[in-house]
Parts: C-alpha cells; sequence; structure tokens
C-alpha cells in the first residue's frame, strides 16, 4: 500500500493538555500502520482570530499558510478537540477558518477536501468531551472531510494518562490508537 500523510494536531494550546496527549497516542497507531506522521503544536503557529477585513489587507497570515500547507500535503487529519461549553476550542475553530480560506490556483477547500479524518477528545468531565465532537464532525463534514464513524471521547482524562504519554487503561490505549491505525488505512485506500 502506498504511504500516507497524516497531520496530527489538538485543538488545545495548553501546555500539558490532554488532547496533545492523546492525539501523540493516536499518531503512534497511524505510525504503526505504516503511516508517515507529523505532530503539530498549534501553539506553535499563532494565528490572529480571523477577520475578513484582515484577510483582505494582509492576505493569508504566514503561520495560517504553514498550516493550510501542512493540511495540503496530508491525505489525513488526526484531531483531538478539547471540549469548551460544549463545542469545539476557539483555537480549532480559528485554525480550520483560516485553512479553509480560498487561494488563487487552489482547488476550494483543498485543506479539507477528500481528507481523511479521525476525531477524539479527551476530558477531565463525564462525557469526555462528546458535545464538542458532534459540532467538530458536522463542521469538517460541511467542508467536504470525509470523517471517519469511530471517535473517543476520553472521560477522567486528568487520571488516564502515564508520566511517558501512554494511557494507563490498555485498552483505552488501544481504540486510539486504532483510530490513527484507521485513518492511515482509509487514507492509503483513498490515494491517487
Amino acid at each position: 500500500m502506498p504511504t500516507p500523510k497524516i497531520l496530527a494536531f489538538a485543538g488545545s494550546l495548553r501546555r500539558d493538555s490532554y488532547n496533545k496527549k492523546m492525539v501523540a497516542v493516536a499518531a503512534k497507531g497511524a505510525r504503526d500502520a505504516g503511516a508517515e506522521v507529523t505532530v503539530l503544536d498549534l501553539a506553535s503557529i499563532p494565528l490572529p482570530v480571523f477577520d475578513e477585513d484582515l484577510e483582505a489587507r494582509d492576505g493569508l497570515p504566514p503561520n495560517g499558510r504553514r498550516l493550510k500547507d501542512l493540511m495540503i500535503a496530508s491525505h489525513g487529519l488526526l484531531i483531538a478537540s478539547p471540549e469548551y461549553n460544549s463545542s469545539m476550542s476557539a483555537a480549532l475553530k480559528n485554525a480550520i477558518d483560516w485553512a479553509s480560506r480560498p487561494a488563487q490556483g487552489e482547488a476550494p477547500l483543498a485543506a479539507f477536501a477528500n481528507k481523511v479524518v479521525g476525531i477524539m477528545s479527551a476530558s477531565p468531565g463525564a462525557l469526555g468531551g462528546l458535545r464538542g465532537l458532534v459540532h467538530l464532525r458536522a463542521v469538517l463534514g460541511n467542508i467536504q472531510s470525509i470523517v471517519l464513524p469511530d471517535q473517543f471521547a476520553l472521560t477522567h482524562s486528568h487520571e488516564a494518562f502515564n508520566d511517558d504519554g501512554t494511557m494507563k487503561d490498555p485498552k483505552k490505549q488501544q481504540i486510539v490508537e486504532g483510530i490513527g491505525r484507521r485513518v492511515a488505512h482509509v487514507a492509503s485506500r483513498l490515494m491517487d
């Protein structure tokens, strides 16, 4: 099978984010399945809040271009989304908004159209961020991504990880790695 390129990131800017830890677990699953995986920390590419006046005046910000280029070069995405007030984080939505902007010479929604996406969330709460995944799935589906039906919401995330980043519960570790593996497998089958 061809080697798919997967971009993995969390929608959190917090240094010790549980979602960053979880997307690293999913990235391991994708690597184990033969994918080439890039793990991106959104905090390393700060973006202004999306504003069409700013875009009209200055164009796509350099970090927005960097993010978009990484997405365009990828066949699949792994996204771990924290839940803020029953939805996705502002940082994640802002990144999606900037990366979805049209550019001359690019196909519409080049960063998202036909990309295989695996989604997950981690939260200290009892639902594990599940409500935010509903919104993320809807947004990604509307911008032509192929969001896999598999998803995972990790509850009590503050107790879920070992110091080395692995998950304390081997079954949960297998589930999250499995999302990464499925994204890699489906992406490789859909590659031109």
